[in-house]
């Protein structure tokens, strides 16, 4: 079972730069790889990566983003799924089973979120402009 100090151990290894925001909870701050706000929580029997990409302004063509995100889903999320936090927020997520965790799936999780925020941001962009 993965505990607080083995995840922390694992972002210490990774070498990122991380702070600790609550029991069993830290945000991970890596500039550099255009990612300022991957959280990630302990809460057993799991480990959860969420990450707030985008608010969804008035007059964004919702049905449009949805498709996009959706679309994304199938075709490029190799962990995690984007979602929906409330009416307001586009988030991307994943989940892990804490029982058997190691360092590699850990960092597999956090590469897998950097690397869509950053390479689907183009697509994502255009609807964060509302409307015209």
């Amino acid at each position: 079972m993965a505990t607080a100090e083995d995840i922390e151990g694992y972002l210490i290894r990774m070498g990122v730069p991380y702070e600790t925001i609550g029991e069993q909870m830290w945000m991970i701050h890596d500039e550099y790889e255009m990612v300022d706000n991957i959280v990630v929580t302990l809460n057993d029997p799991v480990v959860l990566f969420h990450v707030r990409l985008m608010k969804i302004p008035p007059g964004c063509d919702r049905v449009g983003l949805y498709q996009a995100l959706l679309t994304l889903n199938t075709t490029d999320m190799m962990h995690g799924a984007y979602g929906l936090e409330g009416d307001d927020a586009v988030v991307a997520t994943d989940t892990l089973q804490a029982e058997n965790l190691d360092f590699n799936e850990f960092q597999a999780s956090v590469d897998s979120l950097s690397l869509c925020i950053s390479k689907h941001y183009e697509t994502l962009l255009p609807y964060t402009r509302g409307a015209a």
